[in-house]
């Protein structure tokens, strides 16, 4: 029987390859640290657990809304008025099976054959294939550590075309952890408005980004452009990865084809999360999401204290996401060799730049530091003896 050419022409996920070989050598018995996934280690909040005990009492839980419930709907756009000063329509907000429900619906939406979709090199992975299963052609914007790997206006407008339908962008970003600041994050989205082109922003970890420098919270990209549609979730500040909970917050035209794509695609959300995801933002929720969030920047200088002057190279510090991108080119290894050897030899799982770039696909490897302190001190032991073990590479 014939597959679809969707079904060749797609990438393997590298990172969960690295953990699927991870869970082999654990069921042997070998103590793997997997620093490989982004997945906090805390789990939901006290809150959150709580409420889903309750809501699973055994009372009926039929199909919600396609958009999801009317009081997580309101309790989003409240969060985006209390933290970020920004007003949103909840009727804007969309309820969605993980952020890549909502990435997958936003791309549906806007995606016809041979449109054009610019993004950074590097970028998420399954982004790109999302594009490619409607007909949409990705194109890589070339990034560099001036950039800090980020899409630049520079890049913006030295990659775009004719074809050029949507911007699809990541701040912070997922493999780098950077950021871009906001006003040249306000000037591509300018550009791409003023040439009639969708500005699809990945915000999945904006609230576990830095503070600015007047102690103010990291800026949704609504301040600057409220049409943008903005993609986000419960798995990385709530740390509710398994829950499966996204949202979206769409331009009014997008609403009505949203909640018919999701009629069709996925019916709606888990009802029980979306009840249970309401204690996300309660005071005591919020307050230990706050405190996970100091936590991760102290895991942050763990980690970039044990790299510094070693011949694994940071040339972007994250300020956002919980993610290390690392420079392996001074150990001789290239990025994919180099995860093979440090899971067999130092037992720790990282995952390769191929999962995420052309231009570092060989050079670069993604660190996640959302494992346990004690876990990602070990794990730095192992990789520096490991590292240790390689000859001196030459200039």
């Amino acid at each position: 029987m014939k597959l679809s050419a969707r079904a060749h022409s797609i990438e393997p996920f590298h990172a969960l390859a690295i953990g699927q070989a991870a869970a082999g050598m654990e069921s042997a018995g070998q103590r793997v640290i997997k620093l490989s996934i982004g997945e906090p280690d805390f789990g939901a909040p006290a809150a959150v657990r709580e409420a889903m005990r309750t809501v699973m009492d055994g009372r009926p839980l039929p199909y919600t809304p396609a958009l999801g419930i009317s009081e997580l709907r309101e309790a989003i756009a409240n969060f985006y008025l209390n933290r970020h000063g920004v007003i949103v329509d909840p009727a804007r907000i969309a309820i969605t099976s993980g952020a890549s429900a909502a990435l997958l619906l936003a791309l549906a939406a806007t995606t016809d054959v041979g449109d054009e979709v610019l993004m950074a090199d590097p970028s998420y992975p399954c982004n790109r294939e999302m594009v490619n299963a409607f007909g949409g052609v990705v194109r890589l914007a070339p990034t560099s550590p001036a950039t800090r790997y980020q899409l630049s206006v520079e890049a913006l407008l030295d990659t775009w075309t004719d074809a050029t339908n949507a911007v699809m962008i990541a701040s912070p970003s997922n493999p780098t952890g950077t950021s871009i600041e906001p006003t040249e994050l306000a000037a591509m989205c300018q550009i791409a408005r003023e040439r009639n082109a969708w500005r699809i922003v990945d915000e999945i970890y904006l609230d576990l980004a830095d503070d600015a420098a007047d102690g103010s919270t990291a800026q949704t990209v609504l301040a600057h452009d409220p049409d943008a549609i903005v993609i986000s979730s419960f798995s990385k500040y709530f740390s509710m990865t398994g829950w499966r909970l996204g949202w979206a917050v769409l331009p009014e035209e997008l609403v009505e084809v949203f909640e018919r794509m999701s009629m069709h695609y996925f019916l709606c959300a888990s009802a029980p999360v979306q009840f249970a995801a309401l204690a996300a933002f309660s005071p005591e929720a919020l307050a230990e999401c706050e405190s996970r969030k100091v936590e991760l920047l102290e895991r942050r200088t763990l980690v970039l204290a044990t790299l510094e002057g070693s011949r694994l190279q940071v040339h972007a510090i994250p300020d956002g996401a919980f993610y290390i991108y690392i420079d392996v080119s001074a150990t001789g290894l290239d990025s994919w060799t180099f995860c093979e050897r440090a899971l067999a030899e130092a037992h720790v799982a990282l995952t390769p730049g191929r999962d995420f770039a052309t231009e570092t696909a060989d050079t670069h490897v993604r660190l996640s530091y959302a494992a346990s302190r004690e876990d990602l001190i070990e794990a730095c032991r192992r990789l520096s003896e490991f590292v240790a073990t390689l000859p001196e590479v030459r200039a």
